[in-house]
């Protein structure tokens, strides 16, 4: 099949039409689909065929078949098609303002379900938009905000907040205090005085930065471990290396099945006590409308998840 003399150039209408075909099995359910005369579509894919200078579909059958060549053009037409979506989604982009990438810093103890729901909304609204993510602890949010590494964050509450961060509360996480049931502390009944829990090594989340140094409130024992990652510091209280305090959706599936008991010390008041989440973001360089929905959808997520 020789290509037209004329050059005509190829149109995404016809692209479209030729994965119509393919992605509704045949010419005559494409047409119902399309809401298009069934000629009509034979007459577009036959066009196509001639311009193309290749046979795209095997008609010898009672349904049309893809002929190898064509399989092999409908990747590349379905990867122009997507490339189009992209670009006009874009534009939009630019016109309405979004930003083209957004990069958030997460402390470590937000909630991963609610993180994830969060960001499958956020693909879905703003395909565009570039997504960088730091999970961090403690004041390590605050840093990556202040320094610019990140647009905004969501960060727990900190003695010294860098200069130039705004804040506002968004989120509260509920946290217990837990040891594995084969530590001390976990078979004496009732609740534990800060001299008891003290005499025993207390697994503390490490900060990355500056922010909480000599930071001691939640911290009972002299004897500590202190550790950078929550997930690290989940397995050794399961390990019975020490206690802590953890996020209670963390843990919710530990205590249910008894590996991990949880703790009333006195001075803590509450058995279940809060950490306070806040959004971050430097007060020179405002949030744009992407991680302004962003932000809002995380706060609502983990409200869900409480």
């Amino acid at each position: 099949m020789d290509p037209s003399p004329g050059g005509e150039g190829l149109t995404l209408d016809q692209l479209r039409l030729f994965l119509a075909v393919i992605d509704a099995g045949g010419f005559s359910a494409a047409s119902r689909s399309l809401r298009r005369a069934q000629s009509a579509v034979s007459y577009g894919i036959a066009n196509l065929e001639r311009q193309l200078g290749v046979a795209l579909f095997d008609r010898t059958g009672r349904k049309p078949r893809l002929t190898p060549s064509g399989e092999e053009l409908a990747t590349e037409a379905r990867a122009v098609c997507i490339e189009v979506d992209r670009l006009r989604a874009r534009a939009h982009g630019i016109a309405e303002g979004i930003e083209p990438r957004v990069a958030l810093a997460v402390d470590q103890v937000f909630p991963l379900p609610a993180l994830v729901a969060a960001l499958q909304a956020f693909s879905q609204r703003f395909p565009t938009v570039a997504l960088t993510l730091h999970a961090e602890a403690l004041g390590a949010v605050a840093d990556q905000v202040a320094s610019g590494a990140c647009s905004v964050g969501i960060g727990s509450a900190v003695p010294h907040w860098p200069e130039g961060v705004e804040r506002r509360p968004l989120a509260r996480v509920p946290m217990v205090h837990v040891a594995a049931k084969t530590h001390p502390l976990a078979r004496r009944r009732g609740p534990l005085s800060a001299r008891v829990v003290g005499e025993h090594v207390q697994i503390v989340l490490a900060d990355r930065s500056r922010h909480s140094a000599d930071y001691e409130i939640g911290v009972y024992s002299g004897k500590r471990w202190r550790i950078l990652d929550l997930t690290a510091k989940h397995a050794l209280l399961r390990a019975g290396l020490g206690w802590g305090g953890m996020p209670l959706h963390v843990v919710a599936d530990d205590l249910a099945k008894k590996r991990l008991v949880r703790l009333h010390i006195e001075e803590a008041g509450a058995p279940t006590f809060e950490a306070v989440l806040f959004a971050l973001h430097r007060t020179a360089e405002p949030p744009g409308p992407a991680a302004r929905w962003l932000l809002a959808r995380l706060g609502g997520s983990c409200s869900k998840e409480r």
